[in-house]
């Protein structure tokens, strides 16, 4: 690993803190706005979903929604520009859908899961990617489901552990290679470290792997291109950076792995605007920005003459610590370069930018 020096490094600056009075489990920026959403929990067992304006230096709260159960994880990704509806996953395994304009009742709602969603992603909305508008979503009852929310309540897909197989807590899910109307994967990471590939087209396991430990967050460089890179973090302060590019018969994909800290990693989002810089979000309250280098040639041949990939390396760009408690959410505006939102367990939502991203 390599440390970026020198005056060229970003820098992460928080911009605004705001004390929230629950526990703030996701955080999203409003597409195409300057507003933010917290999810999370009450202290009286109740969901809060809570929609601010950024205001210059300044959060204001424009609505606070309260919902029967505490709110886990949440995505715009399946919606349109135009209606930005947010689909979020709670704690009694229901996937909801509301219009933040008129948020009493759901505008689609099914119970999705036996057990809590502890991870939700969409794909095919906000006119990036090609294809149906889906969400998918993973749970604790071992099971992950895609949802086309213009069908009636059955998952258009349930990958589920086959008989006889454990069913291992599904911590993590995210939506890639949407880049025509018939090809796309689910990624999904369980508490036990595997990671496995679903191939929607074909409806099959294309890939799975072990990374020895609790998957806490998946996510692809880009979700609308063919599979490039995919990043993995783990319970134990390590990531792995998978090059999705060429897949091997048998040792499936190249990888770099780096120890990023002690702590766990509970997230990692890519800058929207450059899908080789990603920031991971750490138990130990800390952040780090991290650039991936890709290798001279990205495949070689092996002794059989199959084609292998090739690994590329990680450079750490900055690091910065916001909190005592865990950073357990974080999220990237997609429509201004730098600017990041992120959930803390010290009850505090913090929006940061980080500089020179241009330089870099």
């Amino acid at each position: 690993m390599s440390v970026a020096v020198g005056a060229e490094r970003p820098q992460v600056v928080s911009h605004v803190q705001q004390a929230l009075s629950y526990t703030v489990f996701d955080c999203k920026w409003v597409p195409r706005s300057a507003r933010l959403l917290c999810l999370g929990s009450a202290a009286r067992g109740t969901g809060i979903i809570q929609l601010y304006e950024l205001h210059g230096a300044r959060l204001e709260l424009l609505r606070e929604i309260e919902k029967p159960k505490p709110i886990k994880c949440g995505t715009f990704g399946a919606t349109s520009l135009q209606q930005r509806y947010l689909a979020t996953g709670d704690f009694d395994g229901n996937l909801n859908i509301w219009n933040l304009e008129a948020p009493e009742l759901p505008v689609y709602s099914v119970k999705g899961h036996k057990e809590i969603i502890n991870s939700i992603d969409g794909v095919g909305g906000l006119g990036i990617g090609e294809g149906a508008p889906e969400i998918v979503t993973g749970s604790r009852d071992g099971t992950v489901k895609v949802w086309d929310p213009r069908q009636n309540d059955t998952p258009v897909a349930n990958m589920e552990p086959v008989q006889g197989e454990s069913k291992r807590d599904c911590w993590t899910v995210a939506f890639g290679n949407a880049y025509n109307q018939e090809e796309r994967v689910v990624c999904a990471g369980y508490d036990n470290g595997d990671i496995k590939l679903f191939d929607l087209k074909t409806m099959s396991l294309r890939w799975e792997t072990n990374i020895k430990n609790g998957v806490c967050s998946v996510e692809f460089d880009r979700k609308d291109i063919n599979m490039n890179k995919l990043v993995a973090t783990s319970l134990e302060g390590k990531f792995h950076v998978f090059d999705m590019r060429t897949q091997h018969p048998t040792k499936g994909f190249a990888s770099v792995s780096e120890k990023a800290q002690k702590s766990t990693i509970w997230q990692v989002r890519h800058l929207p605007q450059n899908r080789d810089v990603f920031m991971t979000s750490g138990g130990s309250g800390s952040l780090h920005l991290w650039k991936y280098e890709y290798p001279a040639q990205r495949c070689k041949k092996d002794s059989e003459g199959s084609e292998m990939g090739v690994a590329g390396s990680v450079s750490l760009l900055q690091n910065v610590t916001l909190s005592t408690q865990p950073i357990s959410s974080l999220d990237w505006s997609p429509d201004k370069k730098g600017l990041c939102v992120c959930g803390a367990f010290d009850q505090t939502v913090r929006v940061l930018i980080v500089t020179k991203l241009n330089k870099i």
